[in-house]
């Protein structure tokens, strides 16, 4: 009996991601599944009178995009906020928070994302939204979401403008006046404004790990659902067929489960459970809840998020050595050592795999030093706990990620210079003495480490292909430095197969070849014709995830 396919994908420049057979020109799919792949001749002929016939007009033809880092909660309601862009003119900043603001009247508060870090100059950042809008709460968020800057209508209105008592690694910064200067340093200290803005629900993963308290309303939950639902679509329109979420708690994943049971879910969902440093031992037992009910192609848990520092331009990475200029200060991890080295082998031994942010050298061996207790005490797990970011990295510990089978989950977007990112306060803060082991992609890539790739959305562009055209055209920030760019093959792997490997799915997904999952992305043109620099430029022109077209430009 002839088997017919369901839809077929000609005239294609596949890129199949299989090394002993990484080019084709057409593939065939059946059901959720990938049927063959192979020369037009040979795929045209599993066509019947029924079959979908796609012409991929000899554009790229990938496998579906695996997002290995981002929030799609809080990206998907942050679409909505005032997009700003790295803007560094505060004029021009002030005008477009003004007008935004004004066709916005019932906003309780005005909320706007990723400004310059150095936009407030020598000015406090509260003086200066004052001065753009005084008679209404207004914050900005910092573009890696670990810095938000608030005016004094939403100090007060969050209660923490004479101050607020936080964990360490956590402050709202005070004057000499004895009020806060409007700059909050990590989520303990912003939550309260981003929860006068209505935006608590969305950061909780992120923030807290916690559930909604009291339990949102239909009206809120609908709500909720409709931001999940935006990110999904917008990530859909990207090519994205996998999600690796970084921040969860039951009420995200329940929200995705709502909205497969309606028909809309649209993309696959990995989603954690995050342990913060408050927690008791005990609150594990959520994380084994999350991924013994979720753990299927679609939805899925099976792994515990921790955060062990901030981040480089607020000065609240975990560092081996002193700030340039700010003598005996490191910032400090928010685990300890033998914290965190507990945590870890608990976490490995229930069979769940762990995800740590860690930027700063400091914290990054901070993490390692876990993953290695841990293999001392319950063996090899073969897990591959993943390092989230590894922006500086000292030089002895390159070996040990390898050692360890650790997976390096880089986001090229990050890298100062890097998709409109400035090169400062980055560059200052690292000290020209470190620049070779900051950001340092081939050493990862070089020491064995496992590579996915990502963009940390909404902290950077959703877009893979700006994520890619970052990767291979990222240029050494002074002579010496070395070139730490990606080979345009290696940075298309960390997108699709690393992403597999990443999050132990490369069995069923990843690549293209029969029996695996028929998640297929189709550019607009031959990515490997375009010149690097226009590789942004590309766009997706079709998403197929399990064998549906999720997208159509």
């Amino acid at each position: 009996m002839t088997i017919t396919a369901d839809r077929i994908i000609v005239n294609g420049r596949i890129l199949t991601m299989e090394p002993d057979a990484p080019r084709a020109e057409a593939l065939a799919i059946l059901g959720d599944t990938i049927l063959a792949v192979g020369t037009g001749a040979e795929i045209e002929a599993l066509a019947g009178p029924g079959t979908e016939r796609i012409d991929a007009r000899g554009a790229t033809v990938l496998p579906g995009f695996i997002e290995s880092h981002m929030h799609l909660f809080i990206g998907g309601g942050e679409l909505g906020n005032l997009h700003l862009d790295n803007l560094a003119d505060p004029d021009e900043m002030r005008d477009r928070i003004r007008a935004f603001a004004a066709e916005r009247p019932d906003l309780p508060m005005v909320i706007g994302q990723s400004p310059d870090y150095a936009v407030f100059g020598e000015m406090k950042p509260r003086d200066y939204l004052d001065s753009v809008l005084k008679d209404r709460p207004l914050a900005l968020v910092g573009h890696d979401h670990h810095t938000v800057w608030a005016n004094t209508a939403a100090l007060e209105a969050a209660g923490v403008l004479h101050g607020l008592e936080t964990s360490p690694g956590h402050e709202v910064v005070m004057g000499e006046d004895g009020l806060a200067t409007g700059a909050l340093y990590e989520p303990e200290a912003y939550a309260p404004v981003m929860r006068v803005g209505g935006q608590e629900r969305m950061t909780l993963g992120l923030n807290t790990g916690g559930e909604p308290d009291p339990a949102p309303s239909d009206a809120e939950r609908e709500e909720d659902l409709a931001h999940v639902k935006r990110g999904l679509d917008h990530c859909a329109a990207h090519g994205i067929t996998s999600i690796v979420n970084m921040d969860g708690n039951l009420y995200t994943l329940e929200l995705l489960e709502d909205l497969r049971q309606r028909g809309e879910l649209n993309v696959r969902v990995r989603v954690p459970f995050h342990f913060v440093p408050d927690m008791e031992d005990e609150a594990l037992a959520t994380a084994r809840e999350m991924s013994e009910r979720w753990n299927d192609d679609w939805l899925a848990s099976g792994f515990v998020k921790f955060f062990m520092d901030g981040v480089i331009d607020s000065g609240t990475a975990f560092m081996k050595n002193d700030y340039p200029g700010r003598p005996g200060y490191r910032s400090t991890g928010r685990f300890s050592a033998e914290r965190f080295a507990d945590l870890a082998t608990k976490v490995d031994g229930m069979g769940l795999q762990i995800a740590v942010h860690s930027i700063g050298d400091a914290a990054t061996e901070r993490v390692l030093d876990g993953y290695a207790a841990a293999r001392k005490a319950n063996g090899d797990s073969g897990i591959r706990h993943r390092i989230e970011h590894l922006e500086l990295v000292a030089p002895e510990d390159f070996p040990r990620l390898a050692a360890l089978g650790v997976t390096a989950s880089i986001q090229p977007p990050h890298a100062p210079g890097c998709a409109g990112l400035p090169l400062e306060p980055t560059l200052s803060n690292i000290g020209r003495d470190r620049w070779e082991d900051a950001f340092a992609w081939q050493r990862l890539a070089e020491s064995g480490a496992h590579i996915a790739l990502a963009s940390d959305w909404p902290v950077a562009d959703v877009s893979v292909m700006t994520g890619v055209h970052a990767a291979v055209t990222r240029e050494a920030w002074a002579p010496g430095v070395p070139d730490h760019r990606f080979t345009l093959e290696a940075a298309q792997q960390g997108y699709t197969i690393g992403g597999a490997v990443a999050e132990h799915t490369e069995d069923r997904k990843g690549s293209l070849r029969p029996g695996k999952l028929a998640d297929v992305t189709i550019l607009d043109d031959d990515i490997e014709e375009v010149d690097p620099c226009e590789i942004r430029d590309l766009t997706v022109r079709m998403t197929i995830c399990g064998g549906t077209v999720t997208y159509a430009a």
